[in-house]
């Protein structure tokens, strides 16, 4: 590494958070791709940024390691500014996304080497530490195949070893699971939990629930621009406001508002209703005595019912009930695009 920056425990002594931002805004053209963003990830832990396409996760990652200044606000990685101190950051940090940047003409061991000589580590060092991560992430038998023969999988776990090359003590991950096989994906996240538990700080954009719920400590729920919830996964099933959800579907769709009104005095004001299909989605206090009561008010209302079941809230319910709308809804915004074509020469730039 570069002799100019200081080292990372020297860092970690500037910061009270690994990563933190303050109003951060961005804007490309009439879209607000950042709208006054602030958050803070402490030290060690996981913080899932969790939204749909065009939420505005990959600009916020792409502002916090230095690749796209903000038009206000401010960042710190490590204490480092992310727009003063640009080098140091990019000295403290790894970055891994969606689209692994490897060179697919070069060998798994070759890649990894030109990581480290990037980073000033000799070449012995370079290829010390190439070996050392090639047998962490499970590759050393195909170290020397070049990576355009590697699964995706495959590529995807050299991409996660390249952004450690340097040790560094922020990691960020983009979606890094996107398009892997349910195998794959549960292999990614326990090597990131084993990098955690060796004291790495990860910030982890994603769109899966599941891995924000697997994985992260705290959880960020961005939309259009902006942080609209953040808390433990727990702290977020519980604004759905139940321990526990009421699912039912009538069996006839036309009398949904019926049933609706049936339940009007059990509804805490977060019920969710889809007319058409008939699916009402209830969060109650009492789970199992509460299920008796439902059907007592539905029979007295003449509303029949195809389905009834009893779960606990999921962080999808959670994401319907603060957006409106279920991850999945493909929302490709044009901010995301805007900020330039990925250019994987720049992910690891010389600090």
């Amino acid at each position: 590494m570069s002799n100019t920056t200081e080292p990372a425990a020297v860092a970690s002594s500037r910061a009270d958070a690994a990563i933190s931002a303050e109003g951060l805004h961005k804007t490309f053209g009439t879209v607000k791709a950042l709208d006054s963003v602030d958050l803070r990830v402490q030290p060690g832990t996981v913080m899932a940024l969790l939204g749909p396409n065009g939420a505005g996760k990959t600009t916020f990652v792409r502002v916090l390691t230095t690749l796209l200044p903000p038009d206000a606000g401010r960042a710190q990685v490590m204490g480092y500014d992310v727009v003063r101190e640009a080098a140091a950051v990019r000295s403290v940090i790894g970055l891994a996304g969606q689209y692994p940047a490897v060179d697919d003409n070069l060998t798994g061991r070759e890649n990894l080497e030109m990581v480290g000589r990037l980073y000033h580590l000799g070449s012995s060092k370079a290829r010390a530490r190439a070996d050392e991560l090639l047998e962490y992430f499970g590759l050393s038998d195909a170290a020397s195949r070049r990576v355009k023969t590697y699964s995706g999988g495959m590529r995807k776990r050299l991409d996660l070893a390249a952004s450690l090359v340097a040790r560094p003590p922020v990691l960020f991950l983009d979606e890094p699971t996107t398009g892997l096989d349910p195998r794959s994906r549960l292999g990614l996240w326990e090597i990131i939990t084993s990098l955690v538990r060796e004291g790495t700080t990860v910030l982890l954009t994603t769109q899966y629930l599941e891995e924000a719920d697997h994985l992260a400590d705290m959880i960020a729920v961005i939309d259009k621009g902006r942080i609209i919830e953040q808390g433990t996964a727990k702290e977020l099933k519980d604004c759905c406001g139940g321990d526990v959800l009421v699912q039912l579907r009538v069996t006839d769709h036309t009398q949904t508002a019926l049933a609706v009104n049936a339940l009007a005095p059990l509804d805490t004001g977060k019920t969710k209703i889809n007319t058409e299909t008939g699916e009402i989605n209830l969060p109650v206090i009492r789970g199992t005595s509460m299920l008796a009561e439902v059907v007592r008010r539905l029979d007295a209302a003449g509303v029949a019912i195809s389905d009834l079941a009893l779960r606990q809230p999921t962080l999808d319910d959670v994401f319907l009930y603060l957006t409106g709308r279920t991850s999945a809804v493909p929302e490709e915004a044009a901010a995301e695009d805007i900020g330039g074509k990925r250019d994987k020469h720049n992910r690891r730039r010389k600090p």
